[in-house]
């Protein structure tokens, strides 16, 4: 294994990484945002009215998205495996 192969598998790592974890952290911050902007408008501070939206919101997406999400880290782990007598010699 070379470290231009380590290289490729980190970068496909992290390119996967990415691609899963973005719906939730994109619905986390949108819910976030308006959420801060009730509160600034309302000039309420409780601290469960930030944390309760953002967790119904990203089980949610985690219910429509789950399944994809799965699916993408099952196929690179599949490939990794499969590959896996390569890399190593």
């Amino acid at each position: 294994m070379t470290i231009a192969d380590v290289t490729d598998l980190m970068r496909q790592a992290l390119t996967l990484t990415t691609l899963v974890s973005a719906p939730l952290l994109i619905v986390a911050l949108a819910v976030g945002l308006i959420v801060g902007l009730f509160q600034a408008a309302t000039q309420v501070n409780e601290m469960t009215l930030s944390f309760i939206p953002k967790l119904l919101a990203m089980g949610a997406v985690m219910l429509v998205a789950g399944g994809w999400m799965l699916a993408h880290m099952v196929g690179f782990t599949r490939q990794l495996i499969l590959d896996l007598p390569i890399l190593i010699g």
